[in-house]
């Protein structure tokens, strides 16, 4: 049995829906307070709150295996990723004190910082996250090996593809003819296709040898955003204009997007600290370990993930082109 916690969100409903493919025993752990979804066929839900900790001990019966997913990426206030990342990580690993079950948690690349133009990180390398979500992310790896030892941290960069709604704001803009770029040069950034994330965090949980290591998951090939918006226009045979913006304006748009975040009191993409993350130059890193002790290698391009994302997103009805 296999407990995926944040099975309700983007990863991890490509998660579910693989685990239901292969014939897995699962069950996804969702709140009472939250309107249902529905889950593949043969998922189990089980309730409990990971804040509170509340039916986790329950949840956690008969599972060989945990792989963390739940946590925030968008907040109105600091604290909530540090409730929602760190506070639910320590309830989830006190609730495992003493029981043979192997964790997978999923933090961030953002856990560990930008990377030096051309310098792709390592999992070693010395953390230095930028914003709050980041340094939240961080906090809650310092549980983890503070209270699981054997877990396996994953840390994934951007992540795209079918039910995506962060991404989806910028391939959005393109369909519509407009990109918005921070002036300074090309930016770069490691990526991965969920489906391929998937795969990844199947390869983490099953491994022997990657109990209690850190790996990077992503594409072998970074990326740059131009490239991005090129391939998603090319698909889409959309010329859009570019408008290049001084990283003050930017800066200024990220606060209009936090006021209206706190007006409609639903938190968005667009802050400062996006904005603060977005002037990095480069966002990537070296995926040899993973490739090397989990014998795990992302294969899906860019063109051809975005085509599938594409493809997904004009099907639903999210775009039209």
């Amino acid at each position: 049995m296999i407990l995926v916690t944040g099975g309700t969100g983007f990863i991890g409903t490509h998660l579910l829906e693989q685990f239901a493919a292969n014939g897995e025993s699962v069950r996804a752990l969702v709140r009472r307070t939250r309107r249902p979804r529905s889950l593949p066929a043969g998922v189990e839900a089980v309730y409990g709150d990971l804040a509170s900790g509340e039916g986790i001990a329950e949840a956690l019966e008969g599972a060989q295996a945990v792989i963390h997913l739940a946590g925030v990426t968008k907040a109105l206030r600091p604290q909530d990723y540090y409730t929602g990342n760190v506070t639910a990580t320590r309830q989830l690993a006190h609730a495992m004190a003493g029981r043979a079950i192997r964790l997978v948690h999923v933090s961030s690349l953002a856990a560990i910082g930008p990377a030096a133009p051309g310098a792709p990180l390592r999992e070693d390398a010395e953390p230095h996250p930028l914003t709050h979500y980041g340094k939240s992310k961080l906090e809650a790896e310092g549980v983890v090996r503070s209270l699981a030892p054997d877990a396996v941290i994953v840390r994934p960069p951007v992540v795209y593809g079918p039910r995506d709604t962060d991404v989806f704001q910028l391939l959005k803009s393109i369909s519509k003819g407009l990109v918005l770029e921070i002036s300074g040069g090309e930016r770069w950034f490691s990526a991965i296709y969920v489906k391929d994330l998937v795969a990844g965090l199947l390869a983490a949980a099953a491994s022997p040898r990657a109990a209690g290591r850190a790996y990077f998951l992503a594409h072998a090939k970074p990326v740059s955003w131009r490239q991005l918006g090129a391939s998603a226009a090319r698909i889409m045979a959309r010329t859009p204009r570019v408008l290049t913006v001084p990283f003050a304006v930017a800066n200024a748009i990220g606060a209009c997007g936090e006021l209206w975040a706190r007006f409609t009191r639903k938190p968005g993409i667009l802050s400062r600290e996006k904005i603060a993350e977005a002037r990095c130059m480069a966002w990537t890193c070296d995926t040899s370990r993973a490739e090397q002790e989990l014998g795990f290698v992302a294969p899906t391009s860019l063109d051809d993930g975005l085509a599938a994302t594409l493809a997904w997103y004009k099907g639903a009805g999210w775009l039209t082109y």
